[in-house]
């Protein structure tokens, strides 16, 4: 190799290195950002804001998430909306939620994130709801700014007796 292709491909690979790193700057802004929503949908959930809450996703009818309720999926924010109304009203108390796990990956147009809840209040009966389960969430920047597109909630499953783990550990 002849040295003006030699210094050709250490120009090229110095360039690549630089937007690989610009490009990973960049997204530990955006998923510090996303991080920062998931922060507030755990306030608003405690807070029992149904309206805090839902800035958190994106306002249209193509917001899509499978919950743990039925039915087995709620198509559009109205809908998902009124569904996270009916869970915050069915709590006497102010929900404690916790999330841990949270990772975060994207490209800097779409991200995925996914986290353990653990969530338990007090239902308008008196009963104590106590479940812990598993949040994978699709991440689009829309108008600078992040929001959930597509949510996936789920319990494991015991196999041998077909009920919901609940309180799952890892």
């Amino acid at each position: 190799m002849d040295a003006r292709a030699s210094l050709m491909t250490a120009l090229a690979a110095v360039v690549i290195c630089a937007g690989s790193a610009a490009c990973a700057d960049s997204f530990e802004r955006d998923a510090a950002e996303i991080k920062n929503l998931e922060a507030a949908y755990v306030s608003a959930i405690r807070a029992k804001n149904v309206d805090r809450l839902m800035d958190v996703y994106e306002r249209s009818p193509g917001l899509f998430v499978f919950d743990l309720v039925p039915p087995r999926q709620y198509v559009g924010w109205d809908a998902y909306r009124a569904d996270w109304q009916g869970v915050l009203d069915g709590c006497k108390d102010a929900p404690a939620l916790e999330m841990s796990d949270l990772a975060v990956e994207g490209d800097g147009r779409y991200a995925w994130g996914h986290n353990i809840q653990h969530m338990s209040c007090i239902t308008s009966s008196g009963a104590k709801l106590d479940m812990t389960y598993r949040v994978t969430d699709v991440y689009r920047k829309i108008g600078g700014k992040w929001l959930i597109v597509h949510e996936h909630i789920s319990v494991p499953v015991d196999l041998q007796t077909g009920k919901a783990d609940l309180s799952s550990k890892p």
